[in-house]
């Protein structure tokens, strides 16, 4: 029979409850889980099928049970507590940004990210990253930051994970039904939709708005899957990282030029922007046009306004891991571009391009050069990013590069579990959510009675369970599995057991596998009969990703070998809904990346908040967090250049720890049957972790480090038309265009010889020489850079001491003096250098140049 056409029937809420549609469209509910009780108590058995998601319920209720409702008094009383709480927080102008920046209240951030994980009934997201996306914005919200997000509406989303009988992942890609989501179509004030345009070669390519309140923040997404488009073009908004590069090429000319558009279409006018990965960064080519359009500003000029204006955040431990474009690609997409923004191609190719690394424009370089700060998404994470990314700026040292790092988090109420919430609110204080990243805020978890904080561990625990067995079930019986295998189940998975859970991404550097080493150990560890161990493995590998893939079949292979059925299983599918159940539900997260490539991690940080604790390999948010008192860490703190010996290490360490502390501490038991010790590391890890590894800690760090120094720069580049802005862009030119002249020229007469001798802690004072051609000396910044010579010859920790301009020499020569202090004994070494200076510059090495001294010129003098 076909089917002409759709009609969707939604039933008209009765006044007295009309504001549920208001709730139910706004994700606020998403951290406010007692929100729900709203929809719940109309319809329970509704609810549950609706799979607890407010907008489906709501076009499915029946308006018999609508005027039931509004018979009962008590759900009436709790629908209007729920409004209240729900009005109280949208309108509440005290927030911590207001607060704190009152002058800034009116200052737009634009938030770019390819993907927004914020909740199942979204499913536009893929894992870590879309995830940390959605924790930000909700965080944005809280904090009252006034805020506004950009990204795509990807109406497949990502796809849906089946498992075969064989253990194979499958790939299903299915058509999301909008109508049940809480995503709007965006409406001018006319109550038309919203399209804008596109420039793509020889066509316009539209795309549609669509907007999703988080609390008091929008995210607005744009779509491509209109009739305006062909149906090449259709496609390129469809799945969130599917496709070929020029796919990908598309996508992200949609996301950065066109939510820049977008953002113009709504009236919206940012003050500054920042960049969630490298995906976006094309917007700056659009916010660079407009500038150069409407305020007559050079390329140069526009550019000094986008550097003031925007942060870059690089997610990725591996210069590999970037988005890189084949320079015939960007020919392709972009030759219509440079001539508008009145530059060559060479020039516009270069802003991708990095020194050896090929005729590829790269996504992230491109992004490092445009944006005034950049950062890595935790401590060790920046060190990693200042070394893949040092050929962007050749000439620094490594540890001086321009990225700094702050470390990510999650948003607590999102990821608490509530009988852990309860828990919480009725120790810690009622208000304890308004001061989540206050370390003394969370002092008080020690006062939690520990047969009650078990209890409720155990009640997660049990419900994780079910929640397991049944998703295993599903998967059996949509695979034709016997009936006994099925009903065998019912009998796995011991809540009394210790539970070990590995969930995230499959790909080869988190080593997903490198439990099963000696495969002969882990089975005798998990077969203990006194002491036994079950282990919960969930998570998808991208379609493209194979080795990811046989990572995925080789678990499931173990999983049904004699010794480990009934001891390791692995739940498919693995999405926001079951990351709650299992970071609520296990005792131990297990996370054993190939140290350094994991960034940061989060999912080890919504564990630690629920009383798990972690056992991970020094990496990540993991080496700022741990202690020795709040988990267990996998191996040392070192780089192996042979991957074999450093899998052989960590393993045995693994097993070690896993023998001989955690699994013995789990088991030993008090007179009541509660492990008293193992809680005491339970607690330790949600007092040590909860205020430090939150987005509401992570998000103030953005906004007093970046965001408000950003508004601030961007006031200033501004001002007068844009005069700093131009003075700069002119400055750097001449700099640039004179730097090759500048030279230090050492004077051994000045210097401290090889074999000169001083007390510790003795001033030292140095003098050189130094040609500046024709840059000014008030543009020139001498340094002294110092510090102990370490086993390779190379100055460790180095130090730097500014030296003072004493006079001129002669012609452009002038002289400097300084002085270093050397507080300890030792071998130090020092040399000299110039930077071009100015102080209205973001960051001293914004620019890379620098100059040394010469060996050569050093050996003449």
């Amino acid at each position: 029979m076909y089917i002409y056409g759709k009609i969707t029937v939604v039933p008209e809420l009765p006044e007295r409850i009309s504001r549920l549609s208001d709730l139910a469209y706004n994700l606020w509910w998403s951290w406010h889980p007692q929100a729900l009780q709203a929809f719940e108590k109309v319809d329970p058995s509704l609810w549950k099928k609706c799979n607890y998601n407010p907008v489906h319920f709501l076009q499915h209720v029946s308006s018999v049970n609508l005027e039931k409702a509004l018979d009962d008094n008590d759900f009436l009383a709790s629908y209007d507590d729920v409004m209240n709480q729900f009005d109280s927080y949208m309108n509440k102008t005290d927030t911590w940004f207001a607060k704190k920046f009152p002058d800034q209240k009116d200052k737009i951030i634009a938030y770019f990210s390819a993907e927004y994980g914020l909740h199942d009934t979204l499913p536009i997201y893929s894992g870590g990253l879309g995830v940390l996306s959605g924790d930000h914005c909700k965080s944005a919200s809280d904090l009252g930051l006034p805020f506004v997000g950009i990204g795509l509406f990807y109406k497949q989303g990502y796809f849906v994970q089946h498992l075969s009988a064989e253990g194979w992942q499958e790939s299903k890609f299915l058509k999301l039904n909008i109508s049940e989501m809480p995503i709007k179509e965006t409406k001018d004030q006319k109550g038309n939709e919203i399209i804008i345009e596109i420039d793509f070669p020889g066509r316009p390519v539209y795309a549609k708005v669509w907007e999703i309140h988080v609390g008091r923040i929008k995210i607005c997404m744009l779509d491509t899957d209109i009739p305006n488009n062909s149906a090449n073009d259709r496609a390129i908004t469809s799945i969130l990282y599917g496709g070929d590069q020029e796919m990908r090429i598309s996508q992200e000319i949609v996301l950065g030029i066109g939510g820049i558009k977008m953002l113009s279409a709504l009236g919206l006018s940012p003050s500054i922007y920042h960049l969630n990965e490298g995906h976006s960064a094309f917007c700056v080519i659009e916010i660079i046009r407009k500038l150069m359009q409407t305020q007559q500003l050079s390329f140069d000029n526009a550019r000094e306004v986008v550097a003031a204006s925007t942060t870059f955040t690089t997610h990725t431990p591996v210069s590999a891991g970037s988005d890189r474009f084949p320079l015939f690609l960007m020919d392709k997409y972009f030759s219509h571009i440079w001539p508008a923004l009145g530059i060559g191609r060479d020039e516009f190719m270069s802003l991708g391009l990095c020194n050896n690394c090929g005729d590829i424009f790269n996504m992230t370089t491109f992004a490092l050069k445009m944006a005034g700060q950049r950062n890595g998404v935790s401590k060790l994470h920046g060190v990693v990013s200042r070394n893949i990314f040092s050929n962007v700026w050749k000439d620094l040292p490594q540890e001086e590069v321009p990225i700094s790092s702050i470390t990510n988090g999650i948003h607590t109420t999102t990821w608490l579990n509530p009988r852990l919430k309860h828990l919480f609110d009725k120790h810690l204080g009622e208000h304890w959510v308004d001061d989540i990243s206050n370390t003394k805020t969370w002092e008080a978890i020690n006062h939690i009675p520990d047969k009650e904080l078990w209890q409720a561990h155990m009640e997660n625990k049990k419900k994780m369970i079910t929640f397991a067995r049944n998703r295993l079930k599903s998967r059996k019986i949509r695979n034709g599995e016997s009936r006994n295998e099925i009903a065998a189940i019912d009998k796995m998975l011991n809540p009394h057991a210790l539970t070990i859970g590995f969930a995230r991404r499959f790909a080869t550097y988190k080593r997903s596998t490198l439990l099963f080493r000696d495969m002969a150990r882990l089975q005798k560890i998990v077969n203990n009969p006194a002491m036994p161990v079950q282990i919960i493995f969930a998570g998808k590998a991208h379609p493209a990703d194979y080795p990811g893939q046989e990572l995925i079949k080789n678990i499931h292979d173990i999983s049904r070998q004699e010794g480990f059925k009934g001891k390791v299983f692995l739940l498919e599918n693995y999405g926001m809904q079951l990351a709650g159940y299992l970071i609520s539900g296990v005792d131990v997260w297990l996370n054993t990346p190939r140290r350094p490539l994991e960034a940061s991690g989060t999912s080890g940080q919504k564990v630690a908040l629920n009383g798990g604790i972690n056992f991970s390999v020094l990496d990540g948010w993991w080496t700022e967090a741990h202690n020795g008192h709040n988990g267990w860490a996998i191996g040392e703190e070192a780089y192996f250049s042979n991957t074999e010996i450093q899998d052989e290490v960590d393993a045995q360490s693994l097993y070690s720890i896993l023998e001989e502390q955690i699994i013995p501490l789990y088991y030993e038991r008090n007179e009541e049957d509660i492990p008293s010790q193992w809680l005491r590391v339970m607690k330790s890890s949600i007092k040590t972790c909860a205020p430090l590894f939150s987005t509401a800690r992570m998000v103030q760090e953005y906004t007093k480090d970046f965001y408000i120094v950003s508004m601030r720069q961007k006031e200033e580049i501004v001002q007068n038309n844009y005069a700093l802005a131009h003075e700069l862009s002119r400055w750097k030119s001449e700099v640039i265009h004179q730097w090759d002249h500048v030279r230090i020229i050492p004077d051994r007469k000045l210097s401290y010889t090889a074999e000169a001798k001083v007390p510790a802690g003795h001033p030292v004072k140095l003098s050189t020489n130094v040609y500046l051609g024709n840059v000014n000396p008030d543009n020139a910044r001498v340094e002294a850079y110092y510090g102990i010579i370490g086993d390779d010859g190379m100055i460790e920790d180095p130090e730097t001491a500014v030296m003072t301009l004493e006079g001129k020499v002669e012609h452009n020569t002038y002289h400097y003096t300084g002085t270093i202090h050397l507080e300890m004994g030792g071998e130090y070494g020092y040399t000299f250098r110039v930077l071009p200076f100015r102080p209205e510059l973001m960051n001293a090495h914004d620019l890379g140049l620098v100059k040394w001294v010469d060996a050569n010129e050093s050996q003449t003098h």
